[in-house]
């Protein structure tokens, strides 16, 4: 197997614009539908976390909540690459993976505002939601504790032999934990069908990778393990589907474990409660104006003539319907009964 390469050179500074990586040059091109379904659930994770943030400014959250805004392209191009039975486990930045696996968006919400109808009935709010029906595995509040998981679930899909192939996202600051490189070990040892995706939003809780991590590369930490991996341009959903075609081919075909570290940038801080001052606003604004994920898919389809304005707009609208729908559900939903406190717990 070969050795993870270095397909991109290390970020040099944390203002260069994020996803400019090897990706983007390679990145092949989708077909309308492909184009217009990334175009569509981008632009539904996105609302979903801007009504979100509204809710919790209002009271309507409470707890963490920690925002996909920025990083759609991610999960959305992923999802695309997936085949049914596949399976994704990820953090605590989470709602976008719970939307783009097709959980339903009242659901999400209603579980985020602690309603009844809310995917762990009201009891796990923000960071711990799960969906067997959708292969959605959580949302978990530990750092890097999903990787460990994830290799448990490759460990099931190996021993069973369904050619199922799991998705473990984690974050740059998860990437430094020991129980990442414990999971690495073991998946490589036992050839499991993971794929790690390592969301590089460069900043982790607050602190610039290059202020935190000794190898900013993070395509690189499986090679003394013997796992490729490649630098993705995380802002770019093409480019996200391409590699994410061949990673889950390869982990799916016997041969192990995979890491693609996805350059991407969220435009919120790391929770509600961040303010996010320790980098500037002009760095933020160049990056939403220069690789907006959503913007870019956008304006392909219009260049190329493949939508109208009108038909965007159409999808636009259909968005912020379901966005509303989901909220006033959330809203009005009935609080869990008390006695729900005691179910769904293992003693």
């Amino acid at each position: 197997m070969p050795v993870a390469a270095k397909s991109a050179e290390p970020q040099k500074s944390p203002n260069r614009p994020a996803g400019n990586g090897k990706g983007a040059a390679a990145a092949a091109a989708l077909g309308r539908e492909e184009e217009l379904r990334a175009f569509r659930d981008m632009l539904l994770i996105r609302r979903f976390e801007e009504k979100a943030g509204q809710l919790y400014g209002m009271g309507l959250i409470g707890g963490f909540c920690h925002l996909y805004i920025g990083q759609e392209a991610v999960v959305v191009g992923m999802q695309m690459a997936l085949e049914e039975g596949d399976q994704v486990i990820t953090g605590y930045r989470d709602h976008g993976h719970m939307l783009s696996s097709g959980m339903d968006p009242k659901g999400v919400m209603a579980e985020l505002t602690g309603r009844r109808g809310g995917y762990s009935k009201g009891k796990g709010g923000s960071m711990h939601m799960f969906s067997i029906e959708r292969n959605f595995f959580g949302g978990h509040g530990i750092v890097g504790a999903q990787v460990s998981l994830g290799n448990g679930i490759a460990f099931a899909n190996r021993y069973r032999g369904n050619g199922r192939v799991c998705l473990t996202y984690f974050g740059d600051g998860a990437a430094n934990q020991g129980q990442v490189y414990e999971s690495f070990n073991m998946a490589e040892l036992w050839k499991l069908p993971v794929v790690y995706v390592i969301e590089n939003n460069m900043y982790a809780m607050g602190t610039s990778i290059h202020r935190a991590t000794a190898q900013p590369d993070f395509s690189r930490r499986g090679a003394s393990f013997d796992i490729p991996g490649e630098q993705v341009d995380g802002m770019d959903v093409r480019a996200v589907k391409e590699a994410g075609d061949r990673a889950i081919a390869f982990a799916r075909s016997g041969k192990g474990p995979y890491i693609l570290e996805m350059q991407t940038y969220r435009y919120r801080g790391h929770s509600m409660s961040d303010p996010a001052k320790y980098r500037s606003r002009e760095e933020v604004e160049k990056i939403r104006t220069e690789h907006d994920p959503i913007d870019m898919v956008r304006a392909r389809l219009v260049e190329t003539n493949r939508a109208s304005e009108d038909e965007l707009k159409k999808l636009e609208s259909e968005v912020r319907t379901i966005i509303s729908e989901a909220a006033e559900f959330a809203s009005h939903d009935r609080e869990p009964d008390a006695s729900e406190l005691y179910t769904d717990v293992v003693r």
